[in-house]
């Protein structure tokens, strides 16, 4: 027998060596496929052998405040396509392109496909789906979809924003709520082979969790007469747009927030003006996308502007509370007064308001004593109360896109700066900024945050959530607040503001006309801000109507919309009358009772309040009437406006 060399015993280690090594990485990779990827590579396989479709969630309502539905969600379906088990494809997507009203061409390029599962057509009525359904087209499967709706169509439209195709919130409420509204898609599993047909009829569903609802501050009510009021007012002094603001001053609430011209939630991508729908069809994308996002803009919180006399509210308040300036102060007006090397005119000149107290000055919105207020005060002083009014930062609003005040840095805030900024120029805020600090003005002193939502409720109406928003710092004394109420209450009753006085009611307020940039344009704001009931104020209200033509004075063209406005919300909001005894005798006064109109055809209310000589508002479009505010048997002023609806059911 031949010896087995050396070399020979050391390749035959070597081989025994190698061989034992690969045997360990062969075990050492099943061990990682089996334990470290089983679960994963498992999960795949799974995906390769089942084809899932989508069950969409049920969206979260939004509400107004009395459980009003704002934005809801309807059942609908979907239609789609399993490519490989569509026998003839062509008879099936003409068939489909027919009954869906979609282009031949699109839908067979969908039918020809190879992929597991496409989507043809989202949000499908179900009289449609279940007429398709009959058919038992090989390969067309209906699931069911969600369908977002607005019972109001254009109502408050900027604030509640609407859902892509997605049903992801875009803008407004739906996009800053988006996480609770939404909730999570469900599935239905269904195992197939490799080439997708369908091995096993059984299927596994996973149902999905449906979106919570959003409770909000909005009053339907008083956001309809806010609408019905501006539009009115737009549309007669052929302005440009306008909004009105409805707040709660002691805790931030917003009973409304309109905006005009709105647009249609259920149609949102339809263009509402006709000069630019006219030419639709030969704007650039970026034209149309440029137009909808103007058209979609919240100008309450997206769009600064200089507030004009109602920022007086802001000098008269800091003035007071630094001691520059009593209610007893004096002053004398010649028409203008000189701030550093500048001649700034009274809005009166060349007339004069002449010998006149702090009180009269703000009755009168005289420029020249809120000019030598402001210098009393000094650059420094007046720039810190700017930040302690909050007009350096964001009110908190829980709406997406809020602007911030374009405010003067306090060294850049010179004689003729700090003169034109007491009364409202050379600097910008927005609309919802102005309210905020005026809230501090009659609330007693504290900022509050200007807010939408208040909770989140689950399907069965348990709340799951509330949203908290406390008071602010105090950033003037209840004193000043005090002297604020009664000085801003004699502007309504005895001053510029008397196009809003009420019978009845002590409302505060201020008007204000602002020009706009560039000066001498003939572009101005006409706007009204008041707050009732003075001596403890509920409702804090802004009309701003942008570029009236005409008579464009706040007083003028403001008053009367903030009058007609108060005349109705105030009511409803349960603020009681307190008349004098020369107020009961006006004709205004006098009370009617509300008659019964559920059920009466519209032409027959409408012969009923035409002849009892009663303002109204019918909105819808059925033949009956369906329901009414105020309800009847209610006693209201003759001059309350009655709202009617005859919704189609």
């Amino acid at each position: 027998m031949e010896k087995i060399t050396i070399l020979t015993k050391k390749r035959l280690l070597l081989f025994l060596f190698l061989s034992s090594v690969g045997w360990f990485i062969l075990f050492g990779r099943v061990v990682y496929i089996q334990v470290i990827l089983g679960e994963d590579l498992q999960s795949k396989a799974y995906e390769q052998q089942t084809r899932d479709r989508l069950i969409a969630p049920q969206r979260g309502s939004i509400l107004d405040r009395n459980g009003v539905g704002l934005a809801m969600t309807e059942t609908v379906n979907s239609i789609s396509v399993i490519p490989i088990q569509v026998k003839q494809k062509e008879e099936t997507a003409k068939y489909l392109a027919e009954v869906l009203e979609l282009d031949y061409d699109t839908v067979l390029e969908k039918v020809k496909q190879n992929v597991a599962l496409v989507r043809i057509k989202n949000k499908v009525d179900k009289e449609l789906a279940m007429e398709i359904r009959k058919k038992e087209i090989a390969g067309v499967v209906i699931d069911e979809d969600i369908k977002r709706v607005y019972p109001y169509s254009s109502l408050a439209s900027q604030v509640l924003g609407f859902v892509g195709k997605d049903n992801q919130g875009i803008i407004g409420l739906e996009s800053k709520y988006n996480e609770f509204l939404e909730g999570k898609a469900g599935k239905i599993l269904t195992l197939t082979d490799s080439r997708g047909l369908t091995v096993d009829n059984a299927q596994e569903r996973i149902p999905p969790e449906n979106g919570k609802s959003l409770v909000t501050s909005i009053d339907v009510v008083v956001q309809q007469y806010a609408e019905q009021t501006l539009a009115k007012a737009v549309e007669a002094k052929g302005a440009k747009n306008g909004i009105i603001i409805v707040m709660n001053p002691q805790n931030g609430e917003i009973y409304a927030m309109a905006n005009y011209p709105s647009f249609d939630l259920n149609d949102p991508f339809t263009i509402n003006k006709e000069e630019l729908a006219s030419i639709w069809g030969n704007m650039s994308e970026k034209e149309k996308n440029d137009a909808l996002n103007q058209m979609w803009r919240n100008t309450a919180i997206n769009d600064t502007y200089e507030p004009g006399s109602t920022f007086k509210t802001i000098t008269s308040s800091a003035g007071l509370e630094e001691g520059v300036v009593t209610p007893e102060s004096s002053f004398v007006c010649n028409g203008y007064y000189i701030a550093g090397d500048r001649q700034i005119k009274c809005w009166r000149y060349p007339r004069t308001h002449g010998a006149e107290s702090f009180v009269q000055g703000v009755q009168n919105s005289c420029n020249p004593v809120f000019m030598i207020v402001a210098e009393r005060m000094g650059a420094e002083i007046f720039a810190d109360y700017m930040t302690k009014f909050g007009f350096r930062e964001k009110t908190g609003i829980d709406l997406p896109g809020e602007a911030v005040g374009i405010i003067h840095k306090t060294e850049n805030i010179g004689p003729v700066e700090l003169a034109t900024m007491s009364f409202g120029q050379s600097f910008q805020i927005t609309p919802l900024q102005l309210l905020r600090a005026v809230s501090a003005i009659v609330n007693g002193g504290n900022l509050v945050t200007p807010h939408i939502g208040t909770q989140i409720i689950d399907e069965n109406g348990n709340v799951t959530q509330t949203f908290s928003y406390p008071k602010g710092e105090q950033i003037i004394s209840t004193q000043t607040s005090e002297q604020m109420k009664k000085i801003l209450e004699s502007v309504v009753s005895e001053g510029t503001g008397n196009k809003a006085y009420i019978p009845g009611y002590r409302i505060g307020g201020k008007t204000a006309t602002s020009e706009k940039l560039p000066r001498r344009s003939g572009k101005y704001i006409a706007s009204f801000l008041t707050f009732a009931p003075a001596e403890n104020p509920q409702v804090l209200s802004l009309v701003l109507i942008n570029e009236p033509q005409g008579n464009y004075y706040g007083g003028s063209v403001a008053g009367p919309v903030m009058k007609e406005l108060l005349r109705n919300i105030l009511p409803y909001l349960g603020i009681e009358t307190i008349y004098n005894q020369k107020e009961l005798e006006m004709d205004e006064v006098q009370k009617i009772t509300v008659p019964d109109f559920i059920g009466m055809t519209v032409q027959e209310a409408k012969q009923i309040l035409y002849e009892s000589e009663i303002d109204y508002e019918i909105q819808g479009e059925g033949e009956d009437i369906t329901s009414q505010f105020p309800k009847a048997g209610e006693e209201i002023n003759k001059n309350t406006k009655i709202l009617l609806s005859s919704f189609l059911s």
